[in-house]
């Protein structure tokens, strides 16, 4: 099923995300623990992210694969412009609508290791926007794209940001899933100004439950997020306990994810970082809001 028919049910829909494990053991450890969140919280997909290497990529492949057509559930492949011709792109979607797969997040992607800014390879795409717009022209398949509710880290700012979002909408994008952020205010804040803009799309919140203080710093100063100074600093105060720390994140993940379902959000995407323990925690929390608004619904 497409995910931008899941989110016109009227009602939240809920994710996961994982990236592709380096073994064939550690696929199929993976492989149970999505089996697992599928019986117990059945989520209304799953996505595999996609990384810089062959090997990396194949297992992506794999995995959404196996997702999709072992555990009979949705599955969405992230596919990115790093070092791929319009050729090679032409074969990865080929073989992903092949094997079933309907959904892809379209991103531009990192640069790869030792590259200080992304470089287009010859014959390829230098943006998510022209990716979208070629997968809109070539294929049948629901297209999402990535937004930032705290503006991209290389946008000029808040208004340039927010143009290159309207045109991945306009080249094709079905629905958009932001980056992580710790502070509701920002998502609302982004949202509105989608709106006025003419974002008509749903934008779904991506939540990242804090579970190690170190790990989230390194992830914000990448993506650009910002840790609000009251939750920093209760990480702080607890970093050497793992289990305070856990208990500090899962608080504060449930709080959040409570508030944008009450403020309607039409998702939360996890990014599990292969952890679903937490997760799954905090879902299980936030179910009730959920089943509350899908009711109110009808």
């Amino acid at each position: 099923m497409r995910i931008s028919e899941k989110l016109g049910l009227g009602r939240p829909v809920f994710s996961f995300e994982f990236f592709p494990p380096k073994t064939d053991e550690a696929a199929d450890q993976l492989m149970t623990t999505v089996a697992e969140l599928k019986d117990k919280l059945a989520p209304d997909f799953v996505s595999v992210t996609y990384g810089a290497g062959g090997s990396t990529r194949e297992r992506t492949l794999e995995l959404v694969t196996r997702v999709q057509n072992e555990l009979d559930l949705t599955a969405m492949a992230h596919l990115t412009c790093v070092d791929h011709t319009e050729a090679d792109l032409c074969e990865v979607v080929g073989n992903l609508i092949g094997n079933g797969i309907e959904n892809i997040l379209a991103l531009r992607g990192d640069p790869p290791k030792g590259q200080a800014q992304f470089e287009a390879v010859h014959g390829g795409f230098g943006h998510a926007t022209e990716l979208i717009e070629y997968l809109e022209d070539n294929y049948q398949v629901d297209i999402g794209a990535a937004c930032y509710p705290e503006v991209h880290p290389e946008a000029t700012g808040a208004d340039d940001d927010l143009k290159w979002t309207q045109l991945k909408v306009e080249n094709g994008a079905a629905f958009l899933i932001t980056q992580l952020f710790f502070d509701n205010a920002d998502y609302f804040s982004f949202v509105k100004r989608a709106e006025a803009a003419g974002i008509d799309v749903p934008i779904v919140a991506g939540i990242m439950p804090i579970t190690n203080v170190a790990q989230v710093e390194r992830f914000t100063k990448m993506c650009g997020a910002r840790i609000p100074e009251t939750l920093l600093e209760r990480l702080r105060a607890v970093k050497d306990d793992p289990g305070a720390v856990m208990a500090t994140g899962l608080e504060h993940a449930i709080e959040q994810c409570r508030g944008l379902l009450e403020g309607g959000a039409p998702g939360l995407h996890f990014y599990t970082l292969n952890k679903s323990h937490a997760t799954r925690s905090i879902l299980a929390a936030v179910k009730g809001v959920a089943d509350e608004q899908a009711s109110a619904a009808f």
